[in-house]
């Protein structure tokens, strides 16, 4: 999970924007790894960015997607170990 000091994510909000589609989500995500990159980008920051990405996706799996499952098991059973 990144850390940013209070007083630095007033700068990074995006409240404004409008995010309703995958693309709209995907192209922001673009632009924010294009103004990341230096123009003469290398291996290292290309490293950092997918790292970056892995990470995001890892904790959102981790705070969003399993307590979903998790109460989705709950509601309606658990396929895995239903019939064995």
């Amino acid at each position: 999970m990144p850390y940013i000091k209070d007083e630095n994510k007033k700068y990074l909000n995006i409240d404004d924007k409008i995010i309703d589609t995958p693309g709209s989500l995907n192209y922001l995500i673009t632009q924010a790894i294009m103004h990341f990159l230096p123009a003469n980008y290398n291996y290292s920051d290309l490293n950092a960015v997918i790292g970056v990405l892995e990470c995001a996706k890892q904790e959102f799996y981790r705070r969003v997607v399993t307590p979903y499952e998790e109460k989705k098991k709950e509601e309606n059973g658990d396929v895995y170990f239903e019939n064995w």
